[in-house]
Parts: structure tokens; C-alpha cells; sequence
């Protein structure tokens, strides 16, 4: 037993580092793998690649390794069949790489393979536990743990710029249906109503319809995409609905300032149900520092009581 054990230990940590040599080291692509590849280079299109590169070129050796260790794992995403949608789109709505942010997942989840033994030795220290199979298991707990720890953190950051996302949405959809009022078209409208503002949001809109005319992709259209990217619903179903009644300039502001009401009814609704959570928790905290009062006011009576 006493030789088993640290057999054992030794085979498991031998698997884990081979499973990712194998991860990051780079294989022969077979030929699903690279027509999946080139399909998802067309998809985010590779005319901006180059430049984008440009822009986010590493800086030092540790942004050298980041870049390299984030190629690596992308490849391998792409290899396995992982696309990743939702993940994606939460990442073009925070406007990070996908590239960085798979790197600082492995950076971080290798911080996690030696977090696990340094949290096991302070506790051995203490005098607690002695067996070598602890280590081992804190190593790919940490792990694990940190793997997934930026996920629930870009979730959390892209359901809050969703949420101005769509509020903004609201706001630019009355814009074009009184540009529309105006007498202008509805390329014209939808192009006027966002350089009304510069913020992060319009910016986007404006850069999807600038993207269109130069791809000769409708606008409408081009507003689609943008949703499909940013994984944002209301953008999608004004695609649709505008292709349906594109030419009709009546129905096109109907459309539009009925989308719009809803839009702010719907997030009206959101705030109010936000604000009555808040109320019921605080609430209950209420009721918890009553009890706690309660507690402080009958414990030295009932003290009394028993020692009698």
C-alpha cells in the first residue's frame, strides 16, 4: 500500500501533463478540421484579420506567450468542434479577442495546478491531513476552478452591456421613425439615427452600416448580423422585420415605433422586478436583525429562567 499509493499519484500527474502537451501542441488537421476552419475565417472575415492583429500585436515576453498559448488553444477549439456561440458573442459585446481570453484561461488554470499544493502545504503546516492523494486533488480542483472563472465573469459583464445595448436600441428605433416622419429614406434614416451619438453602442450600428455598403450587403441586413454577432435578439427581429416592409415607408414607422413602445414597456418591466427584489431582500434582512433583537432582548431572562 505504501508503494501503490504514490504509484498512482505519480501515473495521474503523468496523465495530466501529457493530456496537455497534447492540448497545446500543435497536430495534422484533418480535412473536416480545416474546412471548419475556413469557413469560420470567411465567417468573421478575413479581410479584417490582418488589422485587427495589428492593433492587438503582443508586447513582450509574456504577451508573446499569451498570444502563442491563445493561438494554440484556439486551434484546438477549432479542431475539437467547439464553437462556443454564446461565449463568443459575449466577448464581441465586450469587444475582447477570443484569442487573449482562451490564454488567460489556460495562464490561469496552470496558476490553479500550483495553487492547489501551496494551499495543501500551508495547511499541512497547521497539522492538518498527510496524505499525498490531497495535492493531487486541490491541484485540479484549483484548476478547474480557475478555468472557468473568467466565463462567469464575461457573463456577467456582457448581460450588463446587453442591457444598454437595448435600451439604446429603443431610443435609436424612435430616432429613424422621426427621420423616417422627415421624409428621408430608410438607408438614410437608419445611417442618420446613429451619428446622432458616439457612444459605444451607435458606434457599433454605424460601423455594421458603413461594413454594409462597402460589402453591398443591405442595411437591415447588416443589422442582423450585428445581433447574430452580439447575440442581442431585438436586433435580429428588426432585421426580419424591416426586409418584410422595406418598401412600404408607412407600415416601416409603424413597425418601428411599435417595436420601440415594446421595448420600453419590456425594460420598465425588468426595472420593476429588479426594484422588488431589492425590496424583498431587503426585507428579509429586516426580519433577520429583528430576530437577532429578539434573541438579545429574551436571552438574559431565559438564562435566568433555567438556572432556577
Amino acid at each position: 500500500m505504501s508503494l501503490t499509493l504514490p504509484i498512482v499519484v505519480g501515473v495521474v500527474f503523468g496523465l495530466g501533463v501529457y493530456a496537455l502537451i497534447r492540448a497545446v501542441t500543435p497536430t495534422r488537421r484533418s480535412a473536416v478540421a480545416q474546412v471548419a476552419r475556413i469557413d469560420a475565417l470567411r465567417a468573421r472575415g478575413t479581410a479584417y484579420e490582418s488589422a485587427r492583429r495589428t492593433k492587438d500585436a503582443p508586447r513582450g515576453r509574456f504577451g508573446a506567450l499569451r498570444a502563442r498559448t491563445g493561438a494554440r488553444v484556439s486551434e484546438f477549439y477549432l479542431q475539437q468542434g467547439w464553437e462556443q456561440r454564446s461565449l463568443r458573442a459575449d466577448l464581441a459585446v465586450l469587444e475582447r479577442s477570443w484569442e487573449n481570453f482562451l490564454a488567460t484561461k489556460m495562464l490561469l488554470a496552470v496558476t490553479g495546478l500550483f495553487f492547489g499544493p501551496f494551499l495543501f502545504a500551508v495547511v499541512w503546516t497547521m497539522g492538518f491531513g498527510s496524505s499525498p492523494v490531497i495535492p493531487v486533488w486541490l491541484a485540479l480542483l484549483c484548476a478547474a476552478l480557475f478555468f472557468f472563472l473568467p466565463d462567469l465573469e464575461v457573463r456577467r459583464d456582457a448581460a450588463d452591456k446587453r442591457r444598454d445595448l437595448r435600451r439604446v436600441i429603443g431610443a435609436y428605433l424612435d430616432l429613424v421613425s422621426m427621420s423616417l416622419a422627415g421624409g428621408r429614406g430608410l438607408p438614410e434614416a437608419l445611417m442618420a439615427a446613429a451619428e446622432i451619438s458616439d457612444g459605444w453602442a451607435n458606434q457599433r450600428i454605424r460601423n455594421a452600416l458603413a461594413d454594409a455598403r462597402i460589402t453591398g450587403h443591405s442595411q437591415w441586413h447588416a443589422l442582423g448580423m450585428l445581433g447574430e454577432a452580439l447575440g442581442v435578439e431585438e436586433l435580429k427581429d428588426l432585421s426580419a422585420s424591416l426586409a418584410l416592409v422595406q418598401d412600404d415607408g408607412a407600415k416601416v414607422r409603424e413597425s418601428l415605433a411599435s417595436r420601440a413602445e415594446t421595448m420600453r414597456h419590456r425594460e420598465l418591466a425588468e426595472i420593476e422586478g429588479s426594484a422588488g427584489e431589492k425590496s424583498q431582500s431587503m426585507l428579509v434582512a429586516q426580519l433577520l436583525l429583528c430576530a437577532g433583537f429578539l434573541v438579545f432582548l429574551i436571552y438574559p431572562a431565559a438564562m435566568r429562567v433555567f438556572q432556577v
